[in-house]
Formats: C-alpha cells, sequence, structure tokens
C-alpha cells in the first residue's frame, strides 16, 4: 500500500527521508486540548464561538533529560500548552490552516531545542450532514525550513 501511494505521490524520496528521520525522534506529546475560539469564515463563528481540539508533537532531542532526570533539561508541556491557548483564544482567524500555522510558528521561534513541530486543530461541531468526531487540518513545520536564519 505504501509503495502505491508514493509512486502516484509527488514526495521525493529526500522528503521521505525527512519524514522519516523527524518521526523516528524524540518529541513531547500534547492530546485533545480543548480551548473555546473564535475562528472561521462565518459571521456567527466570529461572535459565538466554538470548541476546538488541539494536538501537538514537538520533536526535541530528550536524551540529556532522560539521562539526568532535570526538568532544566527538557521543556515542560505546559509552555507548549499556553502557546496553544494564547493563540486559540486569541484574535480570530477565519482560516484553520492559519491557527495551526500561528501555533507551530509561534513554538519554534520561542522553543530553539525544538526542531519540528506538528500541529492538528479539529472543529467537533460544524454544520454537515453526518456523524463525525471533527473535521480540522494538519500541519508539520520544521526548523530548518520554516525559520530560515
Amino acid at each position: 500500500m505504501l509503495c502505491r501511494w508514493v509512486v502516484n505521490s509527488s514526495v521525493t524520496r529526500q522528503d521521505m527521508m525527512q519524514n522519516d528521520e523527524i518521526i523516528g525522534g524524540d518529541k513531547l506529546i500534547l492530546r485533545g486540548l480543548m480551548f473555546h475560539g473564535f475562528h472561521g469564515v462565518k459571521p456567527e463563528e466570529k461572535t459565538l464561538g466554538q470548541k476546538f481540539l488541539i494536538d501537538v508533537d514537538a520533536w526535541m532531542d530528550l536524551r540529556a533529560a532522560g539521562k539526568s532526570d532535570q526538568m532544566s533539561d527538557t521543556l515542560s508541556y505546559t509552555e507548549i500548552y499556553r502557546v496553544v491557548k494564547e493563540v486559540v483564544e486569541g484574535p480570530s482567524h477565519n482560516l484553520l490552516e492559519s491557527v495551526a500555522q500561528q501555533i507551530a510558528l509561534t513554538t519554534l521561534t520561542k522553543y530553539p531545542q525544538i526542531s519540528a513541530v506538528r500541529v492538528k486543530v479539529g472543529k467537533p461541531h460544524v454544520a454537515v450532514h453526518g456523524p463525525l468526531d471533527y473535521l480540522g487540518v494538519e500541519i508539520l513545520r520544521r526548523r530548518i525550513v520554516d525559520l530560515p536564519n
């Protein structure tokens, strides 16, 4: 199945190797963060707001923390949580893509020890005809590509 997808996609061998390096590395994981925000293109989304579900993966080397058992050798999950909270509960964005981008770039900018961040933003209450958990977006941003010197 994977081979068929790779053959039919525009993903290069180099892209696959970079993704493997990130996915195989250490990371901090935040799942199921829930906030009320005012994002969307419809007027009622801007005035009434709605619930947003956020997942974040932040890749960084955790070896020193694993050896030392000291908080000073890692990054507190609460620091990333605060970034997400500030963005989701902050100024309105039209698109979930923009919300995710703001979370990712703020995280990479504030915490230089993070090499990459994956952000998933979901809206569980959307006006569609049919059952669903949520609709949303997921982005992956790398320090080396998205925050050039």
